[in-house]
């Protein structure tokens, strides 16, 4: 171990009640007051959501909520969202969703149109980045 990673802060993993992924991951992880999470439409037992766009955006909005909570923030501390859906049209479903988590001033934000994710049949993921207490 060199004398860098010694002195460097070392990153805090906070628990949350979604589900225990099989993948190599945490839920969310802060390192210098900055908050690291990615979202996904899945319920607590790790099944995807049905109901289409609407659907999915709720839950990962929900488990954003739920992740923010459990590092003791809220949407307020939100710095930047990327937003990740499989089809263009489901965009502004998407942004009339988000606005009922955020408000002004938002949070700084981009929109990728992808070919596809991770999961069959997800239609969005989030990736979010957040001010935490040091």
């Amino acid at each position: 171990m060199s004398a860098l990673s010694l002195s460097m802060p070392k990153k805090r993993v906070y628990q949350t009640e979604l589900f225990a992924s099989k993948a190599p991951l945490e839920w969310v992880v802060t390192h210098n007051g900055t908050l690291y999470t990615a979202q996904i439409p899945i319920d607590g037992d790790g099944n995807l959501v049905d109901g289409g766009i609407e659907a999915q955006t709720r839950q990962t909005m929900g488990n954003l909520m739920h992740t923010l909570n459990a590092a003791g923030v809220d949407s307020d501390a939100v710095l930047q969202v990327l937003i990740y859906v499989t089809d263009r049209d489901d965009l502004p479903q998407v942004n009339k969703i988000y606005a009922e988590y955020f408000s002004a001033p938002f949070p700084n934000r981009a929109a990728m149109v992808v070919a596809g994710l991770a999961r069959e049949g997800m239609l969005i993921e989030l990736v979010v980045y957040a001010a935490v207490p040091q």
